[in-house]
């Protein structure tokens, strides 16, 4: 009965063993210098550019365990670069980004789902302007492999293009729009490579 009872608890502690194994996602650290969030909007007839120039983030991702794997970021508003630097005081004032009110925007995943052809939907909490709004992150895993310039480390890279309508997250009011100044509708690019120890 003892000898039983033993190798029954064996077995339960292996299953758990296991199971606490499977629940972890591996860690990414994300690349910096090789990461970021670009933008491009209409203005009258042209296109404008940007990007982000102060963000960090966490990643956890596994395609084969996507229940524990988890996306969050984290853009400070007042980084954002245009390269010309009275537009980008203008983005950062009250009409657009009210950097000085809210210095950051957040977006953590809820739940990621493998569509196909390597793509995956990250469903999660966009956070603009102190309201947490749904987004659908579209992210092509670009691959995996050996990191060619770092030693003992693999790199990951995802890709996402997707376009939101800023007067949703109440990115300006909307009378540049009814001017023909700014358009309403920002292609954004996500761009990642994160490394993990091999």
């Amino acid at each position: 009965m003892k000898r039983f009872s033993f190798i029954t608890i064996a077995l339960i502690f292996l299953i758990l063993a296991g199971q606490t194994v499977l629940a972890a996602a591996r860690s990414w650290q994300l690349d910096k210098a090789h990461s970021n969030f670009y933008f491009r909007i209409g203005h009258i007839f042209s296109m404008v550019g940007g990007n982000f120039n102060d963000f960090s983030g966490e990643m956890k991702f596994d395609p084969e365990n996507l229940a524990e794997s988890r996306f969050f970021f984290e853009i400070k508003t007042d980084s954002v670069n245009t390269n010309i630097a009275k537009r980008d005081k203008h983005l950062q004032s009250g009409d657009f980004f009210d950097a000085g009110k809210f210095p950051v925007m957040t977006f953590k995943s809820v739940k990621i789902t493998d569509i196909g052809n390597n793509v995956y939907e990250v469903l999660g909490k966009l956070t603009v302007k102190g309201v947490a709004y749904d987004l659908a992150l579209p992210l092509t895993l670009a691959g995996v492999k050996d990191h060619p310039a770092v030693k003992d480390k693999e790199v990951i890279g995802f890709n996402g293009l997707f376009t939101l309508d800023r007067l949703v997250y109440k990115i300006g009011t909307g009378k540049f729009v009814e001017m023909g100044v700014v358009g309403k509708d920002v292609e954004v690019f996500v761009t990642l490579e994160a490394l993990s120890d091999k």
